[in-house]
Protein backbone atom coordinates (compact mmCIF):
# COMPACT_ATOMS: atom_id res chain seq x y z
CA UNK A 1 0.00 0.00 0.00
CA UNK A 2 1.40 3.27 -0.54
CA UNK A 3 0.83 5.95 2.42
CA UNK A 4 -0.40 9.21 2.37
CA UNK A 5 -0.32 11.13 5.53
CA UNK A 6 -2.49 14.28 6.20
CA UNK A 7 -2.48 16.58 9.04
CA UNK A 8 -4.82 20.02 10.18
CA UNK A 9 -2.63 23.31 10.32
CA UNK A 10 -4.67 26.19 10.48
CA UNK A 11 -2.59 28.73 9.99
CA UNK A 12 1.21 29.91 8.95
CA UNK A 13 2.40 30.52 12.41
CA UNK A 14 5.56 28.96 12.43
CA UNK A 15 5.32 27.08 16.19
CA UNK A 16 1.52 25.66 13.95
CA UNK A 17 3.39 24.77 11.04
CA UNK A 18 6.73 23.10 12.75
CA UNK A 19 4.24 21.14 14.48
CA UNK A 20 2.09 19.92 12.02
CA UNK A 21 5.18 18.79 9.97
CA UNK A 22 6.43 16.83 13.13
CA UNK A 23 3.11 15.32 13.60
CA UNK A 24 2.87 14.64 9.57
CA UNK A 25 5.67 12.62 9.47
CA UNK A 26 5.53 10.64 12.51
CA UNK A 27 2.87 8.50 10.28
CA UNK A 28 5.79 7.94 8.13
CA UNK A 29 8.48 7.13 10.46
CA UNK A 30 9.43 10.98 11.07
CA UNK A 31 12.18 12.77 8.99
CA UNK A 32 14.62 10.56 9.88
CA UNK A 33 13.36 7.91 7.64
CA UNK A 34 13.85 9.99 4.60
CA UNK A 35 17.34 12.08 5.89
CA UNK A 36 20.48 10.57 6.88
CA UNK A 37 23.18 12.32 8.59
CA UNK A 38 26.07 14.01 6.15
CA UNK A 39 23.50 14.06 2.86
CA UNK A 40 23.03 16.53 0.69
CA UNK A 41 19.10 17.28 0.37
CA UNK A 42 17.68 19.45 -2.07
CA UNK A 43 14.16 21.06 -0.91
CA UNK A 44 12.00 21.95 -4.21
CA UNK A 45 9.56 24.14 -3.61
CA UNK A 46 7.51 25.79 -6.04
CA UNK A 47 8.63 29.17 -7.23
CA UNK A 48 6.61 30.29 -10.26
CA UNK A 49 7.76 33.33 -10.44
CA UNK A 50 7.83 36.31 -7.39
CA UNK A 51 4.89 37.21 -5.91
CA UNK A 52 4.03 37.83 -1.82
CA UNK A 53 2.86 34.77 0.56
CA UNK A 54 -0.66 35.75 0.75
CA UNK A 55 -1.16 35.09 -3.21
CA UNK A 56 -0.56 31.35 -2.57
CA UNK A 57 1.33 31.22 -6.03
CA UNK A 58 4.09 29.77 -4.28
CA UNK A 59 5.46 27.38 -1.51
CA UNK A 60 4.63 29.31 1.80
CA UNK A 61 8.06 30.45 3.47
CA UNK A 62 6.95 28.98 6.71
CA UNK A 63 6.35 25.57 5.27
CA UNK A 64 10.08 25.75 3.97
CA UNK A 65 11.21 26.63 7.33
CA UNK A 66 9.60 24.17 9.03
CA UNK A 67 11.31 21.45 6.71
CA UNK A 68 14.50 22.70 6.54
CA UNK A 69 14.90 22.67 10.46
CA UNK A 70 13.25 19.38 10.33
CA UNK A 71 16.17 18.10 7.97
CA UNK A 72 19.17 20.17 9.88
CA UNK A 73 17.97 18.44 12.81
CA UNK A 74 18.06 14.67 10.71
CA UNK A 75 21.80 15.80 10.45
CA UNK A 76 21.28 16.82 6.51
CA UNK A 77 22.86 19.86 5.12
CA UNK A 78 19.94 21.29 2.85
CA UNK A 79 20.53 22.71 -0.32
CA UNK A 80 16.76 24.85 -1.68
CA UNK A 81 16.76 24.75 -6.05
CA UNK A 82 14.56 25.37 -8.98
CA UNK A 83 14.26 26.89 -12.09
CA UNK A 84 11.52 29.59 -11.74
CA UNK A 85 8.94 30.50 -14.78
CA UNK A 86 9.95 34.10 -15.02
CA UNK A 87 12.66 36.20 -13.46
CA UNK A 88 15.76 34.83 -11.26
CA UNK A 89 15.78 32.27 -8.53
CA UNK A 90 17.18 34.58 -6.24
CA UNK A 91 14.65 37.42 -7.12
CA UNK A 92 11.52 35.25 -6.80
CA UNK A 93 12.63 33.59 -3.42
CA UNK A 94 12.92 37.33 -2.62
CA UNK A 95 10.02 38.45 -3.25
CA UNK A 96 8.22 34.98 -2.05
CA UNK A 97 9.59 35.51 1.27
CA UNK A 98 11.82 32.31 1.08
CA UNK A 99 15.46 33.60 0.48
CA UNK A 100 15.01 35.42 3.99
CA UNK A 101 14.27 32.19 5.34
CA UNK A 102 17.35 30.54 3.97
CA UNK A 103 19.84 32.85 4.39
CA UNK A 104 18.58 32.63 8.26
CA UNK A 105 18.77 29.08 8.22
CA UNK A 106 22.16 28.64 6.63
CA UNK A 107 20.56 26.62 4.04
CA UNK A 108 22.20 27.24 0.46
CA UNK A 109 19.98 28.42 -2.51
CA UNK A 110 21.09 26.57 -5.99
CA UNK A 111 19.44 28.42 -9.30
CA UNK A 112 19.06 25.43 -11.87
CA UNK A 113 21.52 25.75 -14.79
CA UNK A 114 23.51 22.98 -15.70
CA UNK A 115 21.75 20.67 -17.15
CA UNK A 116 22.52 16.73 -17.74
CA UNK A 117 21.01 14.42 -20.44
CA UNK A 118 19.22 11.38 -19.06
CA UNK A 119 17.94 8.51 -20.20
CA UNK A 120 14.46 8.21 -20.01
CA UNK A 121 12.34 5.59 -19.44
CA UNK A 122 9.44 5.57 -21.64
CA UNK A 123 8.29 7.38 -25.02
CA UNK A 124 10.91 9.83 -24.11
CA UNK A 125 13.88 8.46 -24.55
CA UNK A 126 16.15 11.68 -23.52
CA UNK A 127 15.54 13.97 -20.59
CA UNK A 128 17.38 16.76 -20.04
CA UNK A 129 17.34 17.56 -15.89
CA UNK A 130 18.93 20.10 -13.69
CA UNK A 131 22.32 18.86 -12.46
CA UNK A 132 21.55 20.23 -8.90
CA UNK A 133 18.44 17.73 -8.79
CA UNK A 134 19.75 14.71 -9.94
CA UNK A 135 22.91 15.07 -7.94
CA UNK A 136 21.45 15.83 -4.87
CA UNK A 137 21.67 12.63 -2.43
CA UNK A 138 17.77 13.01 -1.26
CA UNK A 139 15.10 15.27 -2.81
CA UNK A 140 12.03 16.60 -0.70
CA UNK A 141 9.72 17.81 -3.02
CA UNK A 142 7.41 20.66 -1.78
CA UNK A 143 4.64 21.68 -4.25
CA UNK A 144 1.88 24.27 -3.19
CA UNK A 145 -1.65 22.69 -3.95
CA UNK A 146 -3.13 24.95 -6.90
CA UNK A 147 -5.75 24.18 -10.18
CA UNK A 148 -3.86 24.56 -12.86
CA UNK A 149 -5.61 25.44 -16.32
CA UNK A 150 -3.45 23.04 -18.79
CA UNK A 151 -3.51 19.93 -16.05
CA UNK A 152 -6.56 21.19 -13.96
CA UNK A 153 -3.82 20.41 -10.69
CA UNK A 154 -1.00 21.08 -9.81
CA UNK A 155 0.66 19.21 -7.34
CA UNK A 156 3.50 16.88 -6.50
CA UNK A 157 3.82 15.35 -10.03
CA UNK A 158 3.65 18.56 -11.98
CA UNK A 159 6.00 20.52 -9.53
CA UNK A 160 8.90 18.67 -10.95
CA UNK A 161 8.46 20.05 -14.22
CA UNK A 162 10.72 22.97 -12.20
CA UNK A 163 13.94 20.73 -13.02
CA UNK A 164 13.46 21.39 -16.50
CA UNK A 165 15.42 24.86 -16.91
CA UNK A 166 15.11 27.70 -19.15
CA UNK A 167 13.90 27.80 -22.84
CA UNK A 168 13.19 23.63 -22.49
CA UNK A 169 10.53 24.41 -20.57
CA UNK A 170 8.35 25.98 -23.42
CA UNK A 171 10.01 23.33 -25.92
CA UNK A 172 8.33 20.56 -24.10
CA UNK A 173 4.78 22.48 -24.40
CA UNK A 174 5.51 22.88 -27.96
CA UNK A 175 6.32 18.83 -28.14
CA UNK A 176 2.76 18.11 -26.19
CA UNK A 177 1.16 20.62 -28.43
CA UNK A 178 -2.83 20.83 -27.24
CA UNK A 179 -2.66 16.98 -26.19
CA UNK A 180 -3.18 17.13 -22.10
CA UNK A 181 -2.73 13.42 -22.06
CA UNK A 182 1.20 13.86 -23.79
CA UNK A 183 2.28 17.00 -21.32
CA UNK A 184 1.16 14.58 -18.46
CA UNK A 185 2.98 12.00 -19.97
CA UNK A 186 5.78 14.23 -19.89
CA UNK A 187 5.50 15.42 -16.37
CA UNK A 188 5.64 12.03 -15.13
CA UNK A 189 8.29 9.66 -17.26
CA UNK A 190 10.38 13.48 -15.92
CA UNK A 191 9.20 12.26 -11.99
CA UNK A 192 10.09 8.61 -13.21
CA UNK A 193 13.79 9.90 -14.05
CA UNK A 194 14.63 10.63 -10.58
CA UNK A 195 12.03 10.49 -8.38
CA UNK A 196 11.90 12.69 -4.66
CA UNK A 197 12.23 10.84 -1.35
CA UNK A 198 9.45 13.01 0.10
CA UNK A 199 6.79 15.36 -0.66
CA UNK A 200 5.35 17.27 0.96
CA UNK A 201 2.00 19.55 0.02
CA UNK A 202 1.32 22.93 1.38
CA UNK A 203 -2.05 23.20 1.50
CA UNK A 204 -3.07 25.31 4.57
CA UNK A 205 -3.67 27.91 2.13
CA UNK A 206 -4.29 26.36 -1.54
CA UNK A 207 -5.26 28.45 -5.02
CA UNK A 208 -8.37 27.68 -7.26
CA UNK A 209 -9.97 29.45 -9.88
CA UNK A 210 -7.42 30.37 -12.64
CA UNK A 211 -4.66 28.53 -11.44
CA UNK A 212 -1.38 28.44 -11.49
CA UNK A 213 -0.54 31.81 -10.96
CA UNK A 214 -3.85 33.94 -11.29
CA UNK A 215 -6.13 31.73 -9.40
CA UNK A 216 -7.71 32.93 -5.69
CA UNK A 217 -6.15 32.05 -2.55
CA UNK A 218 -8.43 29.16 -0.67
CA UNK A 219 -7.68 28.29 2.77
CA UNK A 220 -7.53 24.70 3.52
CA UNK A 221 -5.65 24.24 6.51
CA UNK A 222 -3.92 21.02 5.49
CA UNK A 223 -0.32 19.21 5.12
CA UNK A 224 -0.11 16.39 3.02
CA UNK A 225 3.10 14.14 2.68
CA UNK A 226 3.82 10.89 1.07
CA UNK A 227 6.68 9.42 -0.41
CA UNK A 228 5.17 8.59 -3.72
CA UNK A 229 4.14 11.94 -5.42
CA UNK A 230 1.57 10.01 -7.78
CA UNK A 231 -0.11 9.16 -4.81
CA UNK A 232 0.19 12.55 -2.86
CA UNK A 233 -2.05 13.83 -6.11
CA UNK A 234 -4.70 11.46 -6.27
CA UNK A 235 -5.56 12.37 -2.60
CA UNK A 236 -5.19 16.14 -2.80
CA UNK A 237 -7.66 16.28 -5.69
CA UNK A 238 -9.93 13.38 -4.07
CA UNK A 239 -9.86 16.74 -0.90
CA UNK A 240 -10.30 19.51 -3.41
CA UNK A 241 -12.91 17.31 -5.07
CA UNK A 242 -11.76 17.60 -8.61
CA UNK A 243 -13.59 15.27 -11.27
CA UNK A 244 -11.39 12.53 -12.06
CA UNK A 245 -11.67 13.11 -16.30
CA UNK A 246 -9.97 16.02 -15.86
CA UNK A 247 -7.12 15.22 -13.54
CA UNK A 248 -4.79 14.29 -16.57
CA UNK A 249 -1.85 13.10 -14.70
CA UNK A 250 -3.84 10.52 -12.79
CA UNK A 251 -5.36 9.25 -16.10
CA UNK A 252 -2.19 8.95 -17.81
CA UNK A 253 -0.75 7.18 -14.84
CA UNK A 254 -3.37 4.87 -14.13
CA UNK A 255 -2.61 4.11 -18.15
CA UNK A 256 1.28 3.98 -17.07
CA UNK A 257 0.36 1.36 -14.21
CA UNK A 258 2.63 4.07 -11.64
CA UNK A 259 2.19 2.53 -8.37
CA UNK A 260 0.03 4.71 -6.26
CA UNK A 261 -2.50 5.76 -9.24
CA UNK A 262 -5.01 3.59 -8.00
CA UNK A 263 -7.02 4.85 -5.24
CA UNK A 264 -7.70 1.46 -3.87
CA UNK A 265 -4.00 1.03 -3.15
CA UNK A 266 -3.63 4.03 -0.88
CA UNK A 267 -4.10 3.84 2.97
CA UNK A 268 -4.15 7.77 4.46
CA UNK A 269 -2.84 8.00 7.48
CA UNK A 270 -3.30 10.80 10.40
CA UNK A 271 -6.55 12.74 9.94
CA UNK A 272 -9.52 10.71 8.70
CA UNK A 273 -10.45 11.72 4.88
CA UNK A 274 -13.92 11.85 6.22
CA UNK A 275 -13.33 15.17 8.68
CA UNK A 276 -11.87 17.00 5.52
CA UNK A 277 -14.60 17.45 3.16
CA UNK A 278 -14.88 20.53 1.79
CA UNK A 279 -16.68 22.31 -0.71
CA UNK A 280 -15.22 21.42 -4.48
CA UNK A 281 -12.92 23.51 -5.69
CA UNK A 282 -13.49 26.62 -8.46
CA UNK A 283 -11.52 25.19 -11.42
CA UNK A 284 -10.11 26.72 -14.27
CA UNK A 285 -12.16 27.03 -17.73
CA UNK A 286 -10.50 24.62 -19.39
CA UNK A 287 -13.47 22.83 -21.71
CA UNK A 288 -12.08 21.26 -24.43
CA UNK A 289 -14.80 19.05 -26.12
CA UNK A 290 -12.21 18.55 -29.67
CA UNK A 291 -10.79 15.09 -28.44
CA UNK A 292 -12.31 12.33 -30.77
CA UNK A 293 -13.26 14.64 -33.63
CA UNK A 294 -11.05 13.94 -37.13
CA UNK A 295 -8.27 15.59 -37.51
CA UNK A 296 -9.98 17.98 -40.31
CA UNK A 297 -12.74 18.94 -38.17
CA UNK A 298 -10.56 19.62 -35.31
CA UNK A 299 -8.76 22.04 -37.12
CA UNK A 300 -11.39 23.97 -38.88
CA UNK A 301 -13.77 24.13 -35.46
CA UNK A 302 -10.74 24.56 -32.87
CA UNK A 303 -11.60 27.91 -32.39
CA UNK A 304 -15.29 26.89 -31.35
CA UNK A 305 -14.74 23.95 -29.50
CA UNK A 306 -11.94 25.22 -27.02
CA UNK A 307 -10.99 27.91 -24.63
CA UNK A 308 -8.35 30.05 -25.32
CA UNK A 309 -6.36 33.30 -24.06
CA UNK A 310 -7.59 36.99 -24.22
CA UNK A 311 -5.59 39.55 -23.36
CA UNK A 312 -7.17 42.53 -21.73
CA UNK A 313 -5.09 45.89 -22.73
CA UNK A 314 -7.27 47.37 -19.49
CA UNK A 315 -4.46 45.47 -17.20
CA UNK A 316 -1.49 44.31 -19.62
CA UNK A 317 1.67 46.56 -19.13
CA UNK A 318 3.14 45.19 -22.11
CA UNK A 319 6.18 43.65 -20.38
CA UNK A 320 6.31 41.19 -22.87
CA UNK A 321 6.52 38.18 -20.53
CA UNK A 322 3.82 36.65 -22.38
CA UNK A 323 5.49 36.88 -25.67
CA UNK A 324 8.59 35.51 -24.42
CA UNK A 325 7.30 32.44 -22.59
CA UNK A 326 5.01 31.33 -25.43
CA UNK A 327 5.68 28.02 -26.63
CA UNK A 328 5.08 28.35 -30.40
CA UNK A 329 5.52 32.16 -30.72
CA UNK A 330 1.78 32.89 -31.11
CA UNK A 331 2.19 36.26 -29.14
CA UNK A 332 3.91 39.30 -30.57
CA UNK A 333 3.58 43.33 -29.56
CA UNK A 334 1.17 44.71 -32.41
CA UNK A 335 0.19 48.23 -32.41
CA UNK A 336 0.95 49.24 -28.96
CA UNK A 337 -0.55 45.54 -27.57
CA UNK A 338 -0.64 42.14 -27.58
CA UNK A 339 -2.20 39.83 -30.22
CA UNK A 340 -2.27 36.01 -30.50
CA UNK A 341 -2.13 34.21 -33.50
CA UNK A 342 -4.70 31.85 -32.15
CA UNK A 343 -3.74 29.67 -35.59
CA UNK A 344 -0.78 28.69 -33.44
CA UNK A 345 -1.98 29.13 -29.95
CA UNK A 346 -1.60 25.33 -28.58
CA UNK A 347 -3.78 26.25 -25.46
CA UNK A 348 -1.05 25.82 -22.67
CA UNK A 349 -1.72 28.96 -21.21
CA UNK A 350 1.54 29.70 -20.26
CA UNK A 351 0.98 33.04 -21.22
CA UNK A 352 -1.68 33.68 -18.16
CA UNK A 353 0.16 31.39 -15.65
CA UNK A 354 3.14 33.64 -15.98
CA UNK A 355 1.45 37.00 -16.38
CA UNK A 356 2.61 39.25 -13.32
CA UNK A 357 -0.59 41.07 -13.79
CA UNK A 358 -3.38 38.75 -14.68
CA UNK A 359 -4.10 40.18 -17.79
CA UNK A 360 -4.95 37.88 -19.76
CA UNK A 361 -9.18 36.10 -19.55
CA UNK A 362 -10.34 33.05 -21.11
CA UNK A 363 -12.76 32.72 -23.12
CA UNK A 364 -14.82 30.18 -24.89
CA UNK A 365 -15.58 29.23 -28.17
CA UNK A 366 -19.09 29.73 -29.84
CA UNK A 367 -20.03 26.10 -30.14
CA UNK A 368 -18.51 25.31 -26.99
CA UNK A 369 -20.88 27.86 -25.20
CA UNK A 370 -23.50 26.04 -26.69
CA UNK A 371 -22.87 22.61 -25.78
CA UNK A 372 -22.55 23.78 -22.46
CA UNK A 373 -25.74 25.96 -22.29
CA UNK A 374 -27.62 22.47 -24.12
CA UNK A 375 -25.93 20.72 -20.92
CA UNK A 376 -26.76 22.72 -18.15
CA UNK A 377 -30.87 22.66 -19.72
CA UNK A 378 -31.08 19.00 -20.14
CA UNK A 379 -29.57 18.72 -16.27
CA UNK A 380 -32.44 20.58 -15.00
CA UNK A 381 -34.84 18.02 -16.75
Amino acid sequence: MQRVAIEKVAGYDHSQVKEGLVRLLSHLGGMAAFVRPGERVLLKPNMLYGKPPEAAVTTHPAVLRGVIELVQEAGGMVLVGDSPGVGSLRAVAQKSGMLEVIEGSGAELVEFREVRQVKGVGVFKRLEVATPYLDADRVINLPKLKTHEMMTLTCGVKNLFGTVVGAAKPAWHLRAGDDREMFARVLLELYLVRPPELTIVDAIVAMEGDGPGSGDPRHVGLLLAGANPVAVDVIAAEIAGMPKNLLFVERQAMKMGLAGSDRGSIATLGTPLAELRIPPFRLPPIADVQFGLPRFLRTRLRNQLTTRPVVMPEKCRLCGICVKACPPGAMAVKGGRIGVDYRHCIRCFCCRELCPEAALEVKKGFLLRLLEARKKISGRH
